[in-house]
This record gives C-alpha cells, sequence and structure tokens, in this order.
C-alpha cells in the first residue's frame, strides 16, 4: 500500500487513507469514502454525494477541473494525476483549485510524485502526497523547506523575497 503524507498545521506526517480508489469498471463499494474519475464521478458521483457519502475525484492532466466547480463545495477531496515527473500540468490545476475555485478540501498529488516536487506542491497548494519514490515523511518535510525565500506569490501565500525586504 502506498504511503499517504499529509501537511497539516506546517507538518508532515504519513496518514491512514480513509479512502478507496475506485477503478472505471469496479464496483463502488457499498459504503465508505471513494476516489472516482472524473468521468465515473460526473455519471455516478451525485448519488454518491446527495447519499452523504464521502467522494474524491482524481483530475487527469488535459481533463479541466473547472468542470468540478459546482461540485467542489461537497467534494472531500481532489487526487491531481502526475503520469510523468515531467508533466506540471497538476501544479496549475492546483493553483486554479485553491486560488481561483476557493477549493478548501484535500488536494491530493498522485501518479510520479517525487520530493524534489515538494516545495513547489506545496507552494501551489497541495496538502496530501502519494510519493513514487518512497521518501519519508522527515525527507519530504526536508525538501519542501529547502529554501527560505520565495520570489513570486502562490497559492500558499508566502511573502515574496522583496516584500521581506522592504519590511526589514
Amino acid at each position: 500500500m502506498p504511503t499517504l503524507i499529509k501537511l497539516e498545521a506546517g507538518q508532515f506526517a504519513e496518514a491512514d487513507d480513509a479512502f478507496t480508489t475506485v477503478d472505471a469498471e469496479a464496483a463502488i463499494p457499498a459504503e465508505g469514502a471513494v476516489i472516482l474519475s472524473l468521468a465515473r464521478f460526473e455519471a455516478e458521483g451525485a448519488g454518491l454525494l446527495d447519499d452523504g457519502r464521502r467522494v474524491g475525484v482524481v483530475v487527469q492532466p488535459g481533463e479541466t477541473v473547472e468542470a468540478l466547480a459546482y461540485d467542489l463545495p461537497r467534494l472531500a477531496l481532489v487526487a491531481l494525476a502526475f503520469p510523468k515527473y515531467r508533466d506540471g500540468r497538476a501544479y496549475s490545476s492546483a493553483a486554479v483549485l485553491r486560488t481561483r475555485l476557493g477549493f478548501k478540501g484535500e488536494l491530493r498529488a498522485v501518479g510520479d510524485v517525487l520530493r524534489d516536487q515538494a516545495r513547489e506542491m506545496v507552494r501551489c497548494g497541495f496538502d496530501a502526497f502519494v510519493p513514487a519514490d518512497d521518501a519519508s515523511t522527515e525527507q519530504w518535510a526536508a525538501a519542501a523547506g529547502r529554501y527560505r525565500h520565495v520570489y513570486q506569490t502562490a497559492a500558499d501565500r508566502r511573502a515574496p523575497a522583496f516584500v521581506e525586504r522592504e519590511r526589514e
């Protein structure tokens, strides 16, 4: 079972995953929290949400997160897929979810997720990670906090270095 690392109150910790990822053709479990593909969510998600189930959606690169705008307040999590280390479209989707669409639920990075990406993922608004490189929580925290300064604003709302200098 893959490791789930969550960022809560500025601390990284290993967490139990309460969600079951349901493949496209698999039966949806009768109870418990589930993660569905965007297409399956669009077909069956409303009924699950109406039943009070905790539901998450996996968004692949090329799929638009804006398709979830209406349902975001009711979703427990959105998982953004990184099929390859070099594919950064999920960073943009994360920023849109957090800043433009105001998503407050869990934002999970899945796929080819490496600790070298930790800092940028946190800056874009991710707060849960399934590392592909078996990184420990300590390694993940070290990578995310490797550099003190930032040079532009992002979803994490940290002040850029030039603003820090002006304050001093």
